[in-house]
């Protein structure tokens, strides 16, 4: 009997022109199924990468997180909201929305001497860690977010460090 192949989500990648053309699908592909293994999950479900700019990032920020300040990436899953639901078979699961700063990408790229793309990869395993249920604000989940996105980091020959 053979494998079922594996299966990953339908990337939905949006922003402004300007930011949109600059990020490589194929980047924010490989960066969202490097965070799904690195996970040991599998999905078949949707998820949107949305590029933006620092102002939409933070009225985002401010709007969803009572926080008003930019930052680098923000993550809103949907997993919350349809666990309650009955879906049929055939439904496809969504997984949520990931927005990114594409000015703050650029900036910390050089701030750390790697390429953009680089920098994208990495906010991009972290926002999909994000909705996996993934969260840094208490000592021993970040140890653990941290382990994940390192072996995620590292399938896409990334070498990163908290």
């Amino acid at each position: 009997m053979k494998d079922a192949p594996t299966r990953f989500p339908t990337i939905h990648l949006q922003g402004a022109p300007s930011f949109a053309e600059a990020v490589s699908m194929a980047t924010v592909r490989r960066a969202v199924q490097a965070a799904l293994e690195g996970a040991g999950k599998e999905h078949s479900g949707e998820l949107t990468v949305l590029i933006t700019d620092d102002a939409q990032v933070e009225e985002l920020n401010r709007v969803y997180r009572g926080v008003a300040a930019s930052t680098d990436v923000l993550a809103f899953g949907d997993s919350e909201e349809t666990d309650s639901w009955v879906l049929s078979p055939e439904a496809v699961p969504y997984l949520g929305d990931i927005v990114i700063s594409y000015p703050r990408a650029v900036e910390q790229a050089a701030a750390y001497g790697h390429p953009t793309e680089e920098e994208l990869s990495i906010l991009v395993v972290h926002g999909v860690l994000h909705l996996l249920g993934y969260d840094h604000e208490e000592v021993d989940d970040r140890e653990a977010m941290w382990q994940v996105q390192s072996t995620a980091l590292a399938r896409l020959g990334i070498r990163w460090e908290p």
